[in-house]
């Protein structure tokens, strides 16, 4: 009886202990999918922020989205200057683009700072096109392609009608030493002052209207070439009243050298304006260039030498005619850009050293006269 006893005690105990177990294994059960939940929601929450954030990404403008007017502009800067020679030219807007082709490089690096201030990817890229079409252009003149002082050195200098002191302009030209000094824009007052300073330096001289040569080596041959249509700037301030005709402002001449005959050509064309009802007014410097191209393309001698103030640029279209025919000395041989006008503060090369059949050694610009040009020279071989 007592063994029966203890028995009911013990299973009564196994009972408590088995409820016990299945208390904890309901109460662990209900914690492990508590964790669970909450692990998804975590997830959930997760998901949610990331496309919030992409969203907020997307409809910002990004990198290749900012900018666009900036990009646009580099393209339009880039196709100008790739397309210029198509510009029209009606009021002379091609021909005044051409004469200050080259600054249009300084608002590469404005665009460019634009594009990095907006962190605009599509305009940094856009400024490849200006920036590859500027250097396809201009780059060459940047190193110095100078290679000796060459057998002939030759000056050009548009003196100026208005030059205070015409002396002390022959006496500093005559200091650089060339074999061949041309002088542009002479009043005939003037032409008396440079022909007695310059006597002793160059035996041989001719001059023809408003332009002259002055040769260390003697002269034949010499005539007027008419570049003339209508008088305009400063020399027409110096026209006597009683005297119709224009004076001639070119001559070709024959120069005797060692190596054989030159012809040598000396130009003033016509001057341009900027009128307000017509625009760029180039009309007497066009018909000039065609008048000068036209007899240079008549001439026999193979050596040619073109010297003068052109009035525009090798790259202005109005040159084509004589640039198609010779080369420019300052491209070939010089560094830099050598712009020549205005004296102040120069931004066009305008004054010109053209040549053909004769090799351009070096190029250079020489120091401020009297004039509103500055002096340019060549050194040129056979």
């Amino acid at each position: 009886m007592s063994e029966a006893l203890r028995e009911v005690p013990d299973a009564r105990q196994q009972a408590d202990v088995e409820e016990r177990a299945k208390t904890l294994d309901t109460a662990e059960a209900g914690q492990g999918g508590g964790r669970g939940e909450t692990s998804l929601k975590a997830w959930r929450a997760r998901i949610r922020r990331v496309i919030r954030r992409a969203i907020r990404l997307l409809s910002r403008p990004g990198p290749w989205k900012r900018g666009l007017v900036l990009a646009a502009s580099a393209l339009l800067l880039g196709l100008l200057m790739l397309l210029h020679a198509r510009l029209t030219d009606r009021g002379g807007l091609g021909s005044l683009v051409e004469t200050f082709l080259p600054w249009f490089g300084l608002f590469v690096p404005v665009l460019l700072a634009g594009a990095l201030w907006r962190r605009s990817a599509s305009a940094v890229l856009a400024l490849l096109l200006p920036a590859v079409a500027w250097l396809s252009l201009f780059g060459g003149l940047l190193f110095d392609k100078s290679r000796s002082s060459g057998d002939l050195t030759v000056v050009s200098h548009n003196v100026g009608a208005e030059n205070p002191d015409p002396a002390g302009t022959a006496r500093e030209l005559a200091a650089a030493g060339a074999d061949l000094l041309a002088l542009e824009e002479m009043t005939p007052q003037a032409t008396v002052t440079y022909g007695k300073e310059l006597a002793k330096a160059y035996p041989y001289h001719t001059v023809q209207g408003t332009v002259g040569l002055w040769s260390k080596l003697p002269l034949s041959g010499t005539r007027p070439v008419d570049v003339v249509r209508g008088m305009v700037g400063p020399l027409a301030k110096t026209r006597p009243v009683d005297v119709s005709a224009d004076p001639p402002r070119a001559l070709r001449t024959t120069v005797a050298t060692a190596h054989g005959p030159l012809a040598v050509y000396v130009a003033h064309l016509g001057s341009v304006r900027v009128v307000p009802r017509d625009g760029f007014w180039t009309d007497s410097r066009d018909f000039g260039a065609v008048a000068l191209a036209e007899a240079v393309a008549a001439e026999r001698n193979e050596r040619v030498v073109v010297l003068g103030d052109m009035n525009g640029t090798t790259d202005d279209r109005a040159l084509d005619g004589l640039t198609s025919q010779l080369h420019s000395a300052h491209e070939e041989a010089g560094a830099g850009f050598g712009f020549s006008w205005p004296a102040s503060f120069p931004m066009a090369r305008i004054d010109q050293i053209l040549v053909r059949g004769v090799e351009p050694e070096s190029s250079w610009v020489l120091p401020s006269t009297g004039s509103d040009h500055l002096p340019v020279a060549a050194g040129i071989s056979w």
